[in-house]
This record gives C-alpha cells, sequence and structure tokens, in this order.
C-alpha cells in the first residue's frame, strides 16, 4: 500500500495549528524548518507538492498579547491578519533554504463553492506548479465568517486536493496515526489501515486537539480522508514530526485506501463544495426513486420547500419522515415558482413547467 505514497507525483500536505505554533500562539520556527525539510526533497525529486497549512490565528495570538484562540470572530480576524504575514515569512524563508519560492493562496468559502471560482482557484494553483513553486494554501481567515470553523482547514486540504488532482494527501497533526479512542489510554489500539466505513466501526474520534490552538481533531481528520478516498485519492495520517518517514514510505501512520471508482468532478464538487442554498422535502416514493432507482425529482414527490435560491443553485434533498438529507442537486426551478407545482403530477402542469425539478444527471446521493 506504501507503493501509493512512494510512486505519486502530485501530493497534497496539511499541516494544523498546534503543529507549528507554540500552546501559547506563535510560530515555532524549528518545527516549521523540520516539516519544509520533509517537502523540499519530494520537490528536489521532481515531485509537485502543495501545502495546506493553519496556524495564521495561532501565529498571531503572541504577537498582541492574547493567550489563549479567542472566541469572538473579530480578534480571530485581527489575530489572523497578524499571524498570516507572519506564517508565509517562515516558510518563504525556509523553502528559500533550498532555492525554492513559496507562492501564498488565500481561500475563503466561495472559492471552493461557487464553481467558476473553484477552476480559479485551480488556474492559479495549477501556474504555481508549473512554475516550480510551492503554493501554500490557507483560509483567508481575515475575512472569513463560518470557513474560521471550517474543521481547521482539513476539509479543504481535501477539496485542493481534489481539484489539483492530486495522487496522494497527507493530513498531518500531534497525533501518530488513528486509534481506536484516546491514544493516551492503554486500551487504545491503532488503526493501521482503513478500507471503508467498517473498519471505523466502534471508533471514538475525539473532536478537540490537544494543543488548544487549532480547531480541528480526528473528527475533521476521517472526514477529510472520505472525502479524498471518495475521489480516487489515498491519505495518509501521521504526525508532522513523522512527516519524512512517511513521506518516504515507511509504515507508519493510518493509510486510507482509496475508492476504486473515482466520481465525475461535477458531482464530486456538487457533494463536497457546495453549501446548498434551500431544502426539498420528499415523500416516501419520491425517495425511493431517488435513492433507489436513481430517478430524476418531480413535483409530485415534494411536499415542502424551505430556503431562498434561484434556478441551477444547489438544494439538499431531504426525507421528509427522517429530516436526514439524501441527495443533493441542480434545482432548475426559483423558489418562489415552486410552492404551486407542489404534489402535482407533470402532464397537469403549464407546458413550461414540466420539466424535472432536479436531473438525475445534477443529482448526487450523498
Amino acid at each position: 500500500m506504501r507503493e501509493a505514497v512512494t510512486g505519486a507525483k502530485r501530493i497534497v500536505v496539511k499541516v494544523g495549528s498546534s503543529s507549528l505554533t507554540t500552546a501559547a500562539g506563535g510560530i515555532d520556527g524549528e518545527r516549521v524548518s523540520s516539516l519544509v525539510d520533509a517537502l523540499a526533497k519530494l520537490v528536489d525529486d521532481g515531485r509537485e507538492v502543495v501545502l495546506v497549512s493553519s496556524g495564521a490565528i495561532a501565529a498571531g495570538l503572541a504577537p498582541l498579547g492574547l493567550r489563549r484562540r479567542p472566541r469572538d470572530l473579530a480578534a480571530q480576524q485581527a489575530a489572523a491578519s497578524v499571524g498570516q504575514g507572519l506564517l508565509i515569512g517562515h516558510y518563504a524563508a525556509s523553502f528559500a533554504r533550498f532555492g525554492r519560492t513559496v507562492g501564498q493562496v488565500l481561500l475563503t468559502a466561495d472559492d471552493v463553492t461557487r464553481r467558476a471560482h473553484y477552476r480559479n482557484a485551480y488556474r492559479t494553483l495549477r501556474k504555481l506548479l508549473d512554475l516550480r513553486a510551492v503554493p501554500i494554501v490557507n483560509e483567508n481567515d481575515t475575512v472569513a465568517t463560518d470557513e474560521i470553523r471550517f474543521g481547521d482547514n482539513d476539509r479543504l486540504a481535501a477539496l485542493v486536493a481534489a481539484l489539483v488532482e492530486a495522487d496522494l494527501l497527507v493530513l498531518l497533526s500531534d497525533v501518530d496515526a488513528l486509534y481506536t479512542g484516546d491514544p493516551a489510554k492503554p486500551d487504545s489500539r491503532r488503526i493501521d489501515e482503513v478500507r471503508g466505513g467498517d473498519d471505523l466501526a466502534g471508533v471514538a474520534i475525539g473532536k478537540t486537539g490537544r494543543a488548544g490552538v487549532g480547531t480541528g481533531g480526528m473528527v475533521t481528520k476521517v472526514e477529510a480522508a472520505r472525502i479524498a478516498t471518495g475521489a480516487g485519492i489515498p491519505v495518509v495520517l501521521t504526525a508532522a514530526p513523522l512527516a519524512g518517514a512517511a513521506l518516504a514510505g515507511e509504515p507508519i501512520g493510518t493509510f486510507f485506501h482509496r475508492e476504486p471508482r473515482k466520481p465525475a468532478a461535477r458531482l464530486f464538487w456538487l457533494a463536497h463544495a457546495t453549501a446548498p442554498r434551500g431544502r426539498l422535502h420528499l415523500d416516501p416514493g419520491a425517495v425511493q426513486a431517488i435513492v433507489v432507482r436513481r430517478k430524476s425529482l418531480l413535483p409530485a414527490g415534494i411536499t415542502a420547500v424551505d430556503g431562498s435560491f434561484l434556478a441551477g443553485e444547489p438544494v439538499d434533498l431531504v426525507d421528509a419522515g427522517s429530516g436526514v438529507p439524501v441527495a443533493r442537486g441542480l434545482v432548475n426551478y426559483d423558489a418562489v415558482e415552486l410552492p404551486v407545482l407542489l404534489g402535482r403530477s407533470t402532464k397537469d402542469l403549464d407546458p413550461d413547467y414540466r420539466r424535472e425539478i432536479v436531473h438525475r444527471d445534477d443529482l448526487v446521493l450523498l
């Protein structure tokens, strides 16, 4: 399985705040240099590397005299505005030791949830790689709202890996692998491989990092691994100090096997890189048609509509009985057009309203 690591030509590496900064805030230069040593070796070997790095907010804490990560948004944005420059400065100086140039790429939620922005982000990253630079990606926390709580960049890293069609995603944290429970407890067992959801049954996944400066935890890393492997990208999860060994193919950390079938890029974007603008509630017959028979959604099966959206925007299709989303699709009507169509057969509608509410080609199961 480690041949997938040593044979990877394009690699996305994600590192968390706790792996780069001190518990009190501020950048740990030795940790940054150690990580760059491992990544620069990959570039020298002719491989392409994209680094997704958290740490802007954490890096800004000490310079601003903040003892802990602030809770209010304005203080987080202020810390990010100070810390991002310090963070990229450390990376630039460290990569310069190897004669390498870095390029800063700051993304917001719109850049990964709006299709046109998604393509623009790809072009920027692709050009940086073509120019032999190392793209360093982070969320644009200085103007961010929801994405500051976006899973400590784990989900962003999975989306970037899919965006650049990476051969491997490496998730670095302060834990050396995925365990069945708290690694500090003697009854916790290390998980060497994950081939599917069954391998995670009964695994207790924590939600917070040990250092207290990040926002992620194993739950966001496992979700990121699910997204990446679903896009056909294998994942290695290990501790940041072990990055060099992991990238050399040594059997450390947890290896997540990729799914054998890679989804169409458009459907992957719809499932993982969009934010639904509304919800369509479906009766049991419509749920059966969507989930089992893979049919288009017609107005007869919709019982209610939530949200304000326009034709062409993503909406979640929800089982009205359980309230659980079963699919996501691009809707063919504005929200204001739907109430008069609900529960009606298409043959009873005006010809202008006989098309599907969501066509099966614009729909992905969740």
